[in-house]
């Protein structure tokens, strides 16, 4: 039973972050619920390890979960962010790295894999503070920082996929196996 409650800390950023579509965009209550949500995928996997209750469905659940919540951010920000042409092309080619690593993963692992690499931690948390950062910083500003931090955390990730002769959701980078 203690082992199942980092699931349910994941399982509550999913449903944290449907909630989201509800709020008004940078209020307040925008701001709680997703500082909820940031706070549940920091302490899902931290404790996840203490519990000795790490899984590789957890490890998905994870992964899932933060598709829902950037999924959610886009619908959101996209309109307040207002990105350009040819950001959008630079979000549609991250987009396309990221779903040919899970398509070599697939192929190679016969498994939905999304690694927690530290690239994909930084893009993560990279993410996580641009809406903090939107009253504050220009937002193409932000979108090209944020893009150049995801381009070269799937890229590293690709080439891991394509590399590896067997799974390692938790390889660092493609510098530490």
């Amino acid at each position: 039973m203690m082992k199942a409650i980092p699931n349910y800390i994941t399982t509550s950023r999913i449903l944290l972050s449907i909630v989201l579509l509800i709020v008004k965009p940078l209020s307040l209550s925008f701001y709680l619920i997703y500082l909820a949500c940031g706070f549940s995928d920091v302490i899902d996997g931290y404790i996840a390890r203490k519990l000795g209750g790490t899984s590789k469905f957890g490890a998905k659940l994870d992964s899932i979960a933060d598709l829902i919540m950037l999924t959610v951010l886009l619908i959101l920000l996209y309109p307040i962010i207002n990105p350009s042409r040819g950001n959008i092309l630079w979000i549609i080619s991250v987009a396309s790295i990221r779903l040919l690593s899970i398509l070599v993963a697939l192929m190679k692992y016969k498994t939905f894999v999304i690694l927690h690499t530290y690239g994909n931690k930084i893009t993560g948390l990279t993410l996580f503070i641009v809406p903090l950062l939107i009253p504050y910083i220009d937002t193409g500003t932000l979108v090209n920082i944020t893009l150049l931090i995801a381009t070269i955390s799937a890229f590293e990730e690709l080439i891991i996929q394509i590399t590896s002769k067997k799974l390692q959701l938790n390889r660092p980078s493609i510098f530490k196996a």
